[in-house]
């Protein structure tokens, strides 16, 4: 905690020098009354981070009765976002929209973490689901996330066994695997012989830079684990009741809370069949969206406890008559998620 203070402290120094530059003329710097108001709200952290993707996830939260907004600084608006400052049931939060993508969630969480006095960070929303044995209304909570949309894509001709350009440098890497696109030749299914110009794709490890790390000194992660007293604290939401049925239209069966292996984020909304497949069965993903990764590798590079909680709209390319439903049930999993928050804030809170 000493650290993360201190880093608090260091940033609102350079705003505050910033601000300086501004009043003298300076363009593009923070204003005084801005930097004033971040100090008054950081003596009163810290704070639990709460990171969600688009407005119609985190309405059902602002609607809660479990949020109360805090009443003279009910939020704080700095560079495109509104930090939303007040409490959930106790416990002291700063709610902030990201807006979709991997990189409006990377933004939207640095700034969370470099303005303000933030212990941990609860992600939530709703994803698509890679996962058959999982319905829609399901509440997943995955121990790991990775980013799969960073690539490195293979030339025509070439195969698993040839090195990747710069793979001797440590740029890239086989080891984490590939999609051979020739697989998926509808008509060439099963044929060894058969080739796609499209070849392969083979997934990449981000590059992070952890801040007690040394400077410009990379370090690779793929897989990001979520934080282990989180997730273990999550096991107790397991039993919770949810909601399955909208008007008159229900789900085979009541939805449920499950913790999972793997979740997975890229810049696609994956609405394939094969791909969805292809995701199970080569990383174990139960989730897919386009936000959670992006939040987890800042969170790692800030040394930051994070969890995410995303709850399934629809079986990712569809499956059977309820498996593709997202405009029927997405409000429905977005309420879910909230539900799921709102307890687990509780119990965090209970915790501490």
């Amino acid at each position: 905690m000493m650290m993360r203070e201190l880093r608090v402290l260091l940033f609102i120094g350079f705003l505050a020098f910033v601000s300086c530059c501004y009043m003298k003329g300076v363009d593009g710097a923070i204003l005084e009354g801005t930097l004033r108001n971040i100090t008054l709200i950081n003596r009163r952290g810290p704070y639990l981070g709460i990171v969600v993707p688009n407005s119609f996830e985190m309405s059902p939260l602002l609607q809660s009765p479990s949020f109360v907004p805090h009443h003279k600084f009910p939020y704080l608006e700095f560079s495109g976002r509104r930090f939303r400052i007040g409490k959930v049931d106790q416990e002291k939060v700063v709610i902030v929209m990201t807006g979709l993508s991997m990189l409006n969630a990377g933004i939207a969480t640095e700034l969370l973490l470099s303005l303000f006095k933030v212990k941990g960070v609860v992600h939530f929303g709703i994803a698509g689901n890679a996962n058959s044995q999982l319905q829609i209304g399901d509440v997943t909570i995955p121990q790991f996330w990775a980013h799969t949309g960073l690539w490195y894509w293979q030339r025509y001709g070439e195969g698993p066994s040839d090195e990747l350009a710069l793979e001797s440098n440590g740029d890239y890497t086989r080891k984490i695997g590939f999609l051979n696109f020739s697989n998926y030749d509808q008509n060439l299914a099963g044929n060894s012989n058969s080739s796609n110009l499209l070849n392969s794709v083979w997934y990449q490890p981000e590059e992070v830079f952890p801040v007690q790390g040394i400077p410009e000194v990379r370090q690779r992660a793929f897989w990001v684990p979520v934080d282990n007293h989180y997730f273990q604290l999550s096991r107790k939401l397991e039993n919770m009741t949810l909601q399955g049925c909208v008007n008159s239209t229900c789900l085979p069966r009541a939805p449920k809370v499950t913790r999972v292996a793997n979740g997975v984020s890229a810049n696609v909304f994956v609405d394939n069949a094969a791909y969805r497949q292809f995701l199970n069965t080569r990383f174990n993903a139960s989730p897919i969206d386009m936000e959670s990764a992006a939040v987890a590798l800042v969170c790692l590079q800030q040394q930051t406890p994070f969890i995410a909680i995303r709850a399934l709209s629809d079986l990712a390319g569809g499956g059977s008559s309820i498996s593709n439903e997202a405009d029927i049930f997405g409000s429905l999993a977005a309420q879910n998620a909230v539900d799921v928050v709102v307890r687990f804030i509780s119990l965090l809170f209970s915790s501490n």
